[in-house]
């Protein structure tokens, strides 16, 4: 009787200490998104005058897709580093704007690598819970539940984006640079919730400030800066365990 008080005692003191460290058994994780794009460039668009923050400028007109795919690596608790691969498509149109009468339309490709850093302001309090990663610790309280799974996190980085412009007629007889490659700068918000221990479902809002005024296909005298983009996507985020040589294990997950 007095084993079983002694290390029950133990457990009790020591369960702190090593229910702190359980994130570190799952410090990779696989990201997929799918969601939305916006382009903010000289083709399309309202002058800065009438166009507070650029509200004007988010149309269904202009919005397009993006896909992309990332590898994730908790370097401490709530500091992530990860390495990003997307493909977005954007298009620009003078139809709604300051200059309908030009008629310039453009379509463009591109494809960004980028390296990204996550700060993590909220943390999934799950993420330290035994009872969690066995799948066991559920209550009844659906409410409590869910923010006690969120992660809500910043990011930024650096990348490129090479593309390719797609433009019509009117817009290809001014003869500029219709492809390239530029650095662009990643900045942004985004949110994950765990499904269950190892899978976690999530949203992200990033900008893109691009090094370049030419991922339209197109430039002017009275433009004072780059292009920009943004993307919202839904993500599907799947936890990786930790192998004891510090590599993420493949082949085997923890329960």
């Amino acid at each position: 009787m007095k084993r079983l008080f002694l290390f029950s005692m133990v457990v009790l003191l020591c369960a702190p200490y090593s229910g702190a460290q359980l994130w570190k058994m799952k410090r990779y994780e696989a990201t997929a998104g799918l969601g939305t794009s916006q382009f903010y460039g000289d083709v399309g668009g309202y002058t800065i005058g009438e166009n507070i923050l650029g509200l004007k400028d988010i149309t269904f007109k202009q919005t397009r897709f993006s896909v992309n795919g990332s590898f994730r690596y908790f370097v401490y608790d709530n500091i992530a580093a990860r390495i990003s691969f997307s493909y977005v498509m954007l298009h620009a149109t003078d139809e709604r704007g300051s200059n309908e009468g030009r008629g310039y339309e453009a379509v463009t490709s591109l494809f960004e690598p980028a390296l990204i850093g996550e700060y993590y302001f909220v943390r999934n309090r799950e993420r330290n819970s035994f009872l969690f990663q066995t799948y066991r610790g559920r209550s009844r309280n659906r409410v409590k539940d869910f923010f006690r799974s969120v992660d809500v996190y910043a990011l930024t980085g650096f990348g490129g984006a090479g593309f390719r412009v797609h433009p019509n007629d009117a817009l290809d007889a001014r003869n500029m640079p219709t492809s390239g490659f530029t650095a662009i700068i990643p900045l942004g918000i985004g949110a994950k919730v765990a499904f269950d221990p190892n899978i976690l479902f999530g949203v992200e809002l990033t900008g893109r400030y691009a090094f370049s005024d030419y991922l339209d296909g197109y430039t002017s005298d009275w433009s004072t800066r780059n292009d920009v983009y943004h993307t919202f996507s839904l993500t599907f985020n799947y936890r990786i365990r930790t192998a004891r040589n510090g590599l993420p294990a493949f082949r085997q997950s923890y329960r």
